[in-house]
């Protein structure tokens, strides 16, 4: 039986350096160490895993056949390791910022300008994950761009700005001829819903007036069904920015509360852009 705690960084690192060098001698220099601590090194590498991994001549030192998949799997491991102190330390250099169907529509492209001209320092990627907290709890992003209350005691948010509800139509809906619609004209239709990211809920009409629902969790499935008039959607004005899709109309909702917008970040460890990230978006919303 090996013990994989008893295996380190340091060896890895040593075997590495062995085999790239081709010698014990050139490993200690490009390591910056003795040539009796390399071989202490590796020795006690051997030893953990209970194999050979080198062939040692006067000439040279080759991997055995178990050595070249310990060493492809250590580059592995290395290369992990040095991507997690990236990771750790891009704070300042990097943030994501994630969000589930649509970013922020048409604030998108000034909020990236914006931003790039006012920190040339910290790149910023938008990162879409229909999620119910846009990649935030999954560590795909570093903030994230919400539009329903996050339950999640781990999460702080803040409303950044509103959007207007609409109405997306298959363009031949005869309700796709006027230039608003009402809730009560959507009663009798079925509304395509994401109960995960989604903002429109059958909550949205009274008790005894709702429109049947049917679910989906992917933009382009509901723009897809709707666009043959099978449903309905209701959703925050961003959708239509970022998704003008022929044969589909969108038309406001008029009377129909907005959509709050949130930016959400980790409470106990925010990133150190949050908060240059919030006033910018919150200037944007209020500028229009």
């Amino acid at each position: 039986m090996h013990d994989a705690d008893t295996i380190d960084l340091r060896q890895l690192r040593c075997l590495v350096a062995i085999v790239d060098e081709g010698t014990f001698t050139d490993a200690a220099i490009a390591l910056g160490v003795s040539q009796a601590a390399v071989s202490r090194t590796l020795a006690s590498l051997e030893r953990a895993l209970g194999v050979r991994l080198l062939r040692r001549t006067s000439r040279a030192v080759t991997p055995t056949a178990t050595g070249l998949r310990v060493v492809a799997q250590a580059r592995r491991v290395l290369a992990d390791v040095t991507e997690l102190v990236r990771e750790a330390t891009s704070g300042h250099e990097r943030v994501r910022i994630g969000y589930a169907w649509s970013a922020l529509g048409r604030h998108t492209v000034a909020f990236q300008r914006h931003w790039t001209a006012a920190h040339p320092g910290t790149d910023l990627l938008l990162v879409r994950v229909n999620s119910p907290s846009a990649g935030l709890a999954e560590g795909a992003c570093d903030l994230a761009v919400i539009r329903r209350p996050l339950d999640d005691r781990r999460f702080d948010t803040a409303i950044v700005g509103l959007e207007r509800r609409l109405c997306a139509l298959a363009a031949d809906d005869p309700l796709a001829r006027r230039r608003s619609v009402r809730l009560a004209d959507l009663t009798v239709r079925t509304l395509l819903i994401d109960r995960r990211t989604g903002t429109a809920t059958p909550e949205l009409w009274p008790p005894d007036a709702r429109p049947a629902v049917e679910e989906t969790h992917d933009v382009d499935d509901w723009l897809t069904a709707i666009a043959a008039g099978r449903f309905i959607g209701v959703t925050a004005e961003s959708t239509a920015n970022q998704y003008p899709r022929p044969g589909i109309v969108y038309r406001p909702v008029r009377d129909a509360e907005p959509v709050a917008v949130r930016l959400a970040w980790w409470r106990d460890d925010p990133h150190p852009a949050h908060q240059a990230v919030r006033e910018l978006l919150t200037e944007l919303y209020r500028a229009v």
